[in-house]
């Protein structure tokens, strides 16, 4: 069963490769890749909160274009892209540490170490602060495997081939439990597989407000 599960995986793989951007964009209304729905990826170290970026202010570097709030949040960017860009693409990092590529909420974020996480929702979010080490870690040495491929391809194989340290989430929920039996995990809808791997793009949920409020797309 579980070869030919590995199987069904690869094929379905070669055959969604290409299919699914390499980092969490959506199109705007010129088409264009833009990353974290628009919102300005400096604003998260200069101001401490998501801020909503222009399209008069942006920058496009390969399958992916960021809006800034103004033209010197912008300079600030281009001089130092690394130290702003979000890490693994901007897909959710507690599903990166397991090779997935799901998940885009520009509200849902942290910095940790002086590098921008960001969270597919509030449930990554309060996944991956149970350990940031052991996140970062797993995610930081899966990337190369992820970092070019189609997150529908790529997500589909891990889902099928799960890495040896794959924890369920029910493991998840217990372990959080046992970290701090008062604290509630958070009520969130997920949407479903279907929705999230394949009907819609990454950060819909946050786009379209489900289960959450509503921060629309790019522009």
């Amino acid at each position: 069963m579980r070869c030919l599960q590995l199987l069904v995986a690869v094929l379905a793989s070669v055959l969604l490769m290409g299919c699914g951007t390499p980092y969490a964009t959506v199109a705007n209304r010129l088409d264009e890749p833009v990353m974290l729905l628009g919102y300005d990826p400096t604003a998260y170290f200069t101001k401490g909160v998501p801020v909503r970026g222009k399209p008069e202010h942006k920058i496009s570097m390969g399958f992916r274009t960021y809006y800034f709030e103004t033209a010197q949040s912008k300079a600030l960017f281009e001089r130092t892209p690394w130290r702003f860009e979000p890490q693994y693409g901007a897909f959710c990092s507690s599903g990166a540490a397991y090779g997935l590529k799901l998940g885009s909420d520009p509200t849902a974020w942290q910095i940790h170490d002086g590098r921008l996480f960001i969270f597919g929702d509030v449930l990554g979010k309060t996944a991956w602060q149970l350990d940031p080490k052991w996140n970062v870690e797993n995610a930081d040495r899966l990337w190369p495997e992820m970092r070019a491929t189609g997150w529908r391809a790529q997500s589909l194989l891990r889902y099928a081939d799960k890495v040896p340290h794959y924890k369920t989430g029910a493991q998840i929920v217990n372990e959080w439990k046992q970290k701090d039996p008062n604290m509630q995990w958070p009520v969130y809808d997920t949407g479903g597989m279907m929705n999230n791997l394949f009907r819609k793009p990454p950060g819909w949920r946050a786009a379209e407000g489900f289960s959450q409020p509503a921060l629309g797309y790019a522009e």
